[in-house]
C-alpha cells in the first residue's frame, strides 16, 4: 500500500528517502506529546499544506449561523487555532536560501525514530556556486517535560568558506498567513469542494498580542484568543556552538520574533544551533503569567542541559514500549506500521493531562480539533490496559464537562447530563443535530469506558470520588429519554429519535447499538450505586449530596434495563439496526462507481437516509462491545447481513469489522480489514490524512490486534482469551495491565502463553477453561486451531431471495439521477 522506495521498511523507524511537498508527510512526521504538537513541516517554513503548531484545547469560538434556527440548536462553534510557530530555522548560503524546488539536492532523508522520539532530517545540497552544504536537523517534543520542545540544527559547508545566515523565528501564522509564506489553509484539497471533515476557517483576527520581547537570545510572544478568552505564550531560547566567527541580531514585532545568526563559516567547520521552546496556555491565566512560566521551563533546561531532555525522552519511551509494544513476528512491514500507530496514541494522549484526546491528535486541524466518542470506544482500551494513568486523565476530562453536560440535557428537556457530540470546551459544537446531538449513545460510551477502566484497574477511589457522578447522570438521561410501552400485557422500554454510530441512518427509533449500550449504562449505574451504599456509606452520602440521588432511582434503572427493547427480525434472523431499518431498500454498494465514494461527498443526506447503507459499523460494533449478550449464531448472521452494506466511509469501521470477522471465522477478511486500518494514514487510503492522523483508527488497530487476533475479552470483569491468529503469522505477543499486575501474552499457532511479569496472580480463561498465572509461574495452553474458518466474504447475493417479516422482498439498487421522467412499472413479486 505504500511507496517502499520512498518509505522503506524498518520495524522501529518511519523513514522518508525522497522529498515531496505534500500534506500527508507533514501529518505522519508530526512530533507531539498530547499537549503540544509540531506538524512535520520543514524548518525552512515555506510552502506547506498546513503550517501546524497545536496546543490541546487552545481554541477560538464563533457563533454558529443556522439557515433556520430552532430551540436548543448548538449556538457557539469551537475550532482549534494555530499556536505561534517555532519550527522555522532558515538557512542561507551566500545569501541564497535552501529551496527544495530549486536546489540541486544530492542526499535527502527524514527519520522518525520511535525509540528515541526524535525526528531527524539529513540533507546535502549544492549551491549554484558549487558549494556543498550538509545539514542535519532534529526535532523533539518532550514527553517528560510537557511544555518543552527542542529543535537542533547543524550546518557544514564542506568544500569552501562561505557566509552562512541562520534565521530562527517565531511566527503567528494564525493571523499572519498571508504575510508569512502564504495561506496554509488554502490547499488544493480545499479547492476541490465541500468536505465536512475539515476545520472551519475564521477570517477575523484570532490572536490578540499581549506581551512580546527579546532578552539576549530569548524571544517571547504572547496572546489572548479573541473570543474564547484563552491565553497562550511561547518563549524560545537559543544556544550557538561553533568554532566559526559569528554575530547575532534580533527583531521583535507583535507577530514575529527573529534571532538571526551571521556566520563566517570555514570549510568543514560545523555550525550548531539548539532552539529550546516552551509553550504554556490557559483558559483564564493572564498571558504575562504564562510568559513567566515559559521562562521557568527554559531556566530548568539551562541548568540541566539540552542533552538531558533527549536522554529523558529515550528513557520515557523505553518504559512506554515495555508496557505497550505489540509484536508481530515475521512481518516487519506490519510491525513498522503498528508501532507507528501506537506511537501516535502516545503523541495524542500521554500528556493530555485532563484535557480530551482530539480526533486528529495534535497532527492537524481536521475535525477542528474536537473530541468525540472516538476517545472512549477506540482510544481508551489501549490507555486502560497499557497506561492506566492516561486513561484516568481522559476520564477526568469528562468529569470536568459534567456541568456543561447537565445544562445540555436540560436544554433537550431531559434529566441528568448529555455529553456533547463534538466539543473542545465542553459545550456542544455540532451544528447538524441529526448526525450530532442525536447521537445520545455518547453518554453510554463514556459510562462504558468508565466501567472498563474501573474493572481493569480496580481504581475504586476514582469511581467513588468522581466517576460515579458520570454513571448516575448518564443513567438519568436514559430514564427520561426512554419510555414504556405495553403490548399484550407486557411492557417494554423504548428509546426513540436517536442516531447510532452509523451516520448514514439518522433520528430513528430503537437503534440497536443505542439500546444495548443504554442497557449497559443503566445496569452499571444501578450496580455501583448499590455497592457504594453497602460498602462505603460515607462515599454514598457524598454522591447523594453531589447529585441529589434518590433511593428509588437505581430500581427504576434496573427495571428499564431489563425491559429495554432489542430489535430482532424473525424472518431474516438478524437484529435490525433500528425499528424501521428493514423498511428501506438496499443500496447496491457493489454497483456504486468508485468515483461516487465516499457517499457523503456525492449524495444529499436525504438520499442516503432512504437506503439500507452504513457509513460505519453499528450493530457489528454492539456485537463486539457487548458480545456476551449475543450468541455465536447471532453474531455470524448479523455480520453476514451488515458487512456488504457497510461503506467504510468512516475510518472507525475497518477495525471493528476486522475484530468481528476474525471472531465469526472470516479470517482472510479480518486480515484485509486490519491492514486497511493499519495503513489508513501511512498510505492515505481515505485521501484526507493531510488533515491529521485518524487517532481512533490507531487505537482500533491495537484493539484489532489484542482483541481480534489476540482474542482478549473482559466482559463483566472476567478476563478471557480465544485467539484468531492469521495463518501466516507465526507469533503475536502483547503486554497488558490488569488490576495492578503486568502480564505478557504470546500467541502461536499451537499455544497461548501468559506470563505475569509483576504484581498479584491473575485469573483468566482460555476458551472456557479457568486458569491462574503468577510471577514465575507462567501458563501455557495448547490451542487446537484458531477458531472457525470461512472462505471469502459476505456479499449482496444474500438479498436475492431475502424477505422482510411482512413477506415483501428486499432489493438492491443505486440511486440515479436522470433528466427524463421515469415510467413506473407495476411491481410484481
Amino acid at each position: 500500500m505504500i511507496d517502499r522506495e520512498r518509505y522503506p521498511v524498518d520495524p522501529w523507524r518511519l523513514i522518508e528517502r525522497k522529498y515531496d511537498e505534500e500534506g500527508v508527510a507533514e501529518t505522519i512526521f508530526t512530533v507531539a506529546n498530547g499537549y503540544l504538537g509540531l506538524r512535520g513541516n520543514h524548518i525552512e517554513g515555506r510552502g506547506a499544506h498546513e503550517h501546524g503548531t497545536f496546543i490541546n484545547g487552545l481554541h477560538e469560538t464563533w457563533p454558529i449561523r443556522h439557515a433556520e434556527q430552532a430551540f436548543g440548536f448548538a449556538e457557539v462553534g469551537q475550532t482549534i487555532v494555530n499556536a505561534p510557530d517555532a519550527k522555522v530555522m532558515r538557512v542561507y548560503i551566500d545569501d541564497e536560501p535552501l529551496s527544495f524546488d530549486e536546489t540541486e539536492m544530492h542526499e535527502y532523508s527524514r527519520v522518525l525514530d520511535m525509540r528515541t522520539g526524535v525526528l531527524t532530517r539529513n540533507v546535502v545540497w549544492v549551491t549554484p556556486s558549487g558549494k556543498r552544504v550538509r545539514m542535519r536537523d532534529e526535532r523533539m517534543v518532550s514527553f517528560d517535560e510537557r511544555h518543552l520542545a527542542v529543535l537542533r540544527l547543524e550546518v557544514t559547508v564542506e568544500n569552501a568558506d562561505a557566509p552562512v545566515t541562520i534565521s530562527c523565528q517565531l511566527l503567528n501564522r494564525q493571523d499572519g498567513a498571508g504575510i508569512y509564506a502564504g495561506d496554509p489553509m488554502a490547499t488544493k484539497s480545499e479547492r476541490k469542494g465541500f468536505d465536512p471533515r475539515k476545520a472551519e476557517k475564521i477570517t477575523e483576527r484570532v490572536l490578540q498580542p499581549v506581551e512580546y520581547w527579546q532578552d539576549g537570545l530569548r524571544s517571547a510572544l504572547s496572546y489572548r484568543v479573541n473570543d474564547s478568552g484563552m491565553t497562550v505564550a511561547v518563549v524560545a531560547d537559543h544556544i550557538v556552538d561553533t568554532e566559526n566567527d559569528y554575530s547575532a541580531r534580533s527583531l521583535i514585532e507583535p507577530d514575529i520574533a527573529k534571532n538571526v545568526f551571521r556566520v563566517q563559516a570555514k570549510a568543514g567547520v560545523p555550525i550548531r544551533i539548539s532552539k529550546i521552546v516552551s509553550y504554556h496556555s490557559s483558559r483564564g491565566v493572564p498571558a504575562r503569567e504564562l510568559v513567566d512560566r515559559c521562562r521557568r521551563s527554559l531556566d530548568r533546561v539551562v541548568v540541566e542541559g539540552v542533552e538531558a531532555l533527549f536522554q529523558a525522552q529515550s528513557a520515557w519511551l523505553t518504559e512506554f514500549w515495555a508496557r505497550s509494544d505489540v509484536r508481530i513476528a515475521g512481518h516487519d512491514d506490519l510491525q513498522q506500521a503498528t508501532r507507528w500507530g501506537l506511537f501516535q496514541l502516545a503523541q495524542a494522549a500521554s500528556r493530555a493531562d485532563g484535557t480530551g484526546v482530539p480526533a486528529k491528535g495534535l497532527t492537524g486541524s481536521g475535525y477542528s480539533g474536537h473530541y468525540f466518542w472516538d476517545t472512549e470506544i477506540y482510544v481508551m482500551p489501549f490507555l486502560t490496559y497499557t497506561s492506566p494513568q492516561w486513561a484516568k486523565n481522559a476520564l477526568r476530562a469528562r468529569v470536568l464537562m459534567l456541568p456543561a453536560a447537565r445544562r445540555r440535557a436540560s436544554q433537550l428537556n431531559e434529566a441528568g447530563a448529555l455529553f456533547p457530540w463534538r466539543t473542545i470546551n465542553g459545550e456542544e459544537a455540532s451544528a447538524y443535530y441529526a448526525a450530532g446531538t442525536a447521537q445520545y449513545h455518547i453518554n453510554a460510551d463514556v459510562s462504558f469506558a468508565l466501567g472498563k477502566y474501573v474493572r481493569a484497574t480496580g481504581d475504586l477511589d476514582f469511581l467513588l470520588r468522581e466517576g460515579a457522578d458520570i454513571a448516575v447522570e448518564t443513567a438519568r438521561l436514559w430514564a427520561t429519554l426512554g419510555f414504556w410501552r405495553g403490548t399484550n400485557g407486557d411492557s417494554s422500554f423504548h428509546i426513540h429519535g436517536v442516531t447510532g454510530p452509523d451516520e448514514y441512518t439518522t433520528v430513528v427509533n430503537d437503534n440497536l447499538f443505542t439500546n444495548v449500550m443504554a442497557r449497559y449504562n443503566l445496569r452499571f449505574a444501578a450496580r455501583i450505586v448499590r455497592e457504594m451504599q453497602a460498602a462505603d456509606p460515607a462515599a454514598y452520602a457524598d454522591l447523594v449530596e453531589r447529585t441529589g440521588l434518590d433511593e428509588g432511582e437505581a430500581d427504576a434503572w434496573e427495571r428499564a434495563a431489563e425491559a429495554i427493547h432489542i430489535p430482532y427480525s424473525e424472518g431474516l434472523g438478524i437484529h435490525p439496526q433500528d425499528a424501521f431499518f428493514l423498511e428501506r431498500e438496499v443500496w447496491d454498494l457493489e454497483g456504486t462507481p468508485a468515483n461516487m465514494r465516499p457517499l457523503l461527498l456525492h449524495y444529499h443526506p436525504l438520499v442516503i437516509y432512504r437506503f439500507q447503507v452504513l457509513k460505519q459499523a453499528d450493530v457489528v460494533l454492539a456485537l463486539f462491545l457487548q458480545g456476551n449478550h449475543f450468541t455465536a449464531e447471532e453474531k455470524l448472521a448479523d455480520f453476514d447481513y451488515y458487512d456488504p452494506l457497510t461503506t467504510g466511509d468512516s475510518t472507525l469501521s475497518a477495525v471493528v469489522q476486522s475484530i468481528m470477522a476474525a471472531e465469526v471465522g472470516y479470517q482472510d477478511l479480518a486480515r484485509e480489514y486490519f491492514e486497511h486500518a493499519l495503513f489508513v494514514d501511512l498510505a492515505d487510503l481515505h485521501h484526507n490524512a493531510a488533515d491529521g492522523v485518524h487517532v481512533a483508527s490507531a487505537g482500533g488497530v491495537w484493539t484489532a490486534l489484542v482483541s481480534g487476533f489476540g482474542g482478549m475479552r473482559d466482559h463483566d470483569g472476567e478476563l478471557s482469551f480465544d485467539p484468531r491468529l492469521p495463518s501466516d503469522w507465526p507469533e503475536l505477543s502483547y503486554p497488558l495491565q490488569w488490576r495492578g499486575s503486568e502480564m505478557l501474552v504470546t500467541v502461536t499457532r499451537d499455544a497461548l502463553r501468559l506470563e505475569v511479569r509483576s504484581g498479584d496472580p491473575i485469573e483468566f480463561t482460555v476458551r472456557g477453561s479457568a486458569l491462574r498465572a503468577a510471577v514465575g509461574e507462567p501458563v501455557v495452553v495448547a490451542l487446537v486451531g484458531q477458531g472457525p474458518v470461512r472462505p471469502g466474504r459476505p456479499t449482496l447475493r444474500q438479498f436475492e431471495d431475502a424477505r422482510r417479516d411482512d413477506g415483501t422482498r428486499l432489493s438492491a439498487s443505486v440511486p440515479v439521477t436522470t433528466t427524463s421522467i421515469p415510467i413506473l412499472e407495476v411491481y410484481e413479486d
